[in-house]
């Protein structure tokens, strides 16, 4: 369609050398061209090239003090993407990783995926490229409150309202909490993920993990199956990852990997879940350690990862969870999943799956659930703790829980019935995509041109 060829040659001129950006917008522009040629308005109205250019792109310099008392600089981002259904909402991630082009790509995939929680919430996302490995808490402190000082003033509880990502927990949170009630005087909901004394939500760390578990479920009961019994194949080894694998426990199915940025742990058994909670929550350690408790288990450093994509895709399961981070699953990562069994994915983390391995598992016709679908549990989590917060009280974590499971529910039903609405019934990319981008311009064709 020379529509979409042409707006994302204009993207790339606007844009430059924003690779990740790029992949996201064409994968969702091509999955949303049946509605494209279906309703015409949209383009009349100019939705697409409006969607693709950011509301407010915010970069700063972050200057702060390491505890040898040298002076640091860092690069800090905020990208506010689309505010049509909603205040901008989406997390903080630091990483060494991070630049314009990442925020950009989570940002924009951050609209669709608000948009598919049913929720008040538009899309955003920032972060910088400082590390956290490595750094002392008085170290975090000095960046997280000069990162504050400039953010302060382009957020608020009905303007913007960040949480946590990457590299962002519960302590960075706080010290940017801080910061923000310091320099405002205003103790508000401006930040999701807060502690549980001090405004956060029961069952807001679980979320994500929680969400995409969830959705397989769904996907599977869809058609006469369910998790019980299956082996999974789960990557990363944060929040996401742990309460994946917690979930998938209480729902009878056998986790056996895990992952984190120096290798992959394969446990036959079962992944120890209390001990790699300690692993990663307590000491923060390397994945390595696993094996003085559990010495059957295997242990393959990155150095020693197939060359075309990921050790921990390579073993016999039925189901797999990409929870790390973008780009994880490779396309012969994908022939080799499918080759050994699996035919159920439900992505944790933000496009981990390339393009080429999306196409793999479209045309296969597995239970495919992309991430602006499956992983929506994280950011739907936030919007009811800024719920709790507005209305000043706290749910139970069962009541989170419940809530969180039914907006899932609600997720898969909106993304599978608009698949079968355009004749594709095994593709939720399309279903996700055209779902989460109609209401959203739907709501933008009402508001006039803002």
């Amino acid at each position: 369609m020379p529509y979409v060829h042409d707006t994302m040659l204009r993207l790339q001129k606007s844009s430059p050398a924003q690779t990740e950006f790029y992949q996201a917008a064409e994968e969702v522009l091509e999955s949303i061209r049946p509605l494209l040629d279906k309703d015409k308005h949209y383009r009349e109205h100019g939705i697409v090239e409006r969607l693709v250019e950011p509301e407010r792109q915010i970069m700063f310099r972050v200057v702060w003090q390491d505890d040898q008392g040298r002076v640091q600089v860092n690069k800090g981002y905020r990208i506010q993407f689309n505010s049509a259904l909603g205040p901008y909402k989406g997390g903080l991630r630091f990483h060494p990783s991070v630049n314009a082009g990442i925020i950009k790509f989570l940002g924009f995939e951050q609209i669709f995926k608000n948009s598919l929680t049913g929720l008040a919430i538009g899309g955003g996302k920032g972060g910088s490229d400082f590390n956290p490995k490595g750094r002392s808490d008085a170290e975090i402190m000095r960046f997280c409150q000069a990162f504050m000082s400039e953010l302060y003033r382009h957020i608020g509880d009905t303007i913007d309202v960040p949480a946590g990502d990457i590299g962002v927990g519960a302590r960075e949170i706080g010290y940017l909490y801080g910061q923000y009630k310091r320099l405002t005087g205003s103790y508000e909901g401006v930040l999701t993920g807060k502690g549980l004394k001090w405004g956060g939500s029961l069952a807001r760390k679980e979320a994500t993990g929680y969400g995409a578990v969830y959705f397989a479920q769904n996907m599977l009961e869809e058609r006469g199956d369910s998790l019980n019994g299956k082996v999974c194949l789960v990557s990363g080894a944060g929040n996401v990852a742990i309460y994946t694998i917690e979930k998938l426990y209480e729902l009878g199915a056998l986790p056996v990997t895990c992952s984190d940025s120096q290798g992959t742990l394969y446990h036959a058994k079962g992944i120890d879940l209390a001990l790699l909670k300690e692993l990663k929550e307590v000491r923060r350690s390397s994945l390595e350690v696993y094996l003085e408790a559990h010495p059957d288990a295997v242990y393959t450093p990155v150095s020693a990862y197939p060359a075309d994509g990921h050790a921990v895709w390579r073993y016999s399961a039925q189901a797999a969870f990409p929870s790390a981070t973008q780009n994880e699953l490779t396309d012969a990562d994908a022939k080799v999943l499918l080759e050994n069994g699996v035919y159920c994915i439900s992505e944790g983390a933000n496009m981990p799956s390339t393009a080429q391995a999306v196409d793999r598992f479209i045309d296969a016709r597995i239970c495919y659930g992309p991430g602006k679908a499956a992983n929506a549990g994280g950011v739907a989590t936030s919007q009811l703790e800024m719920a709790q917060n507005a209305s000043m009280t706290q749910w139970t974590f069962e009541e989170v829980d419940h809530r969180l499971k039914d907006i899932m529910a609600g997720i898969f039903q909106r993304s599978i019935s608009t698949a079968r609405e355009f004749d594709q019934p095994d593709n939720l990319v399309l279903g996700a995509n055209i779902a989460g981008f109609r209401k959203v311009a739907d709501a933008m064709i009402e508001q006039g041109l803002v």
